[in-house]
């Protein structure tokens, strides 16, 4: 479990950044944010595979756990209204 939650933290920033972009590229609704950065954590974290030794599984947990901590877990429970990308709707 140390070397998933270690694996989590270097994926972290990537998944952060790679949110962000999304965020301010497309539209979405404010309420799947947390969904999609789960998302992307899973992808990052299974085409990460050259730069571990860690079984498959392993790094699809340390990318979901890196997507959940970019957006937060707690923002999952929370009602999210709106849209990204500065439109008005």
């Amino acid at each position: 479990m140390e070397q998933v939650m270690m694996f989590a933290t270097v994926l972290l920033p990537i998944v952060t950044a790679l949110v962000e972009l999304v965020k301010k590229t497309v539209a979405l609704p404010k309420n799947i944010i947390p969904m999609i950065s789960f998302i992307i954590g899973i992808i990052i974290g299974a085409i990460s595979y050259p730069f571990t030794t860690m079984d498959l599984v392993l790094r699809l947990w340390a990318g979901g756990f890196a997507g959940l901590s970019a957006t937060g877990l707690f923002e999952i429970m929370n009602k999210r209204e709106g849209m990204t990308k500065g439109s008005n709707k």
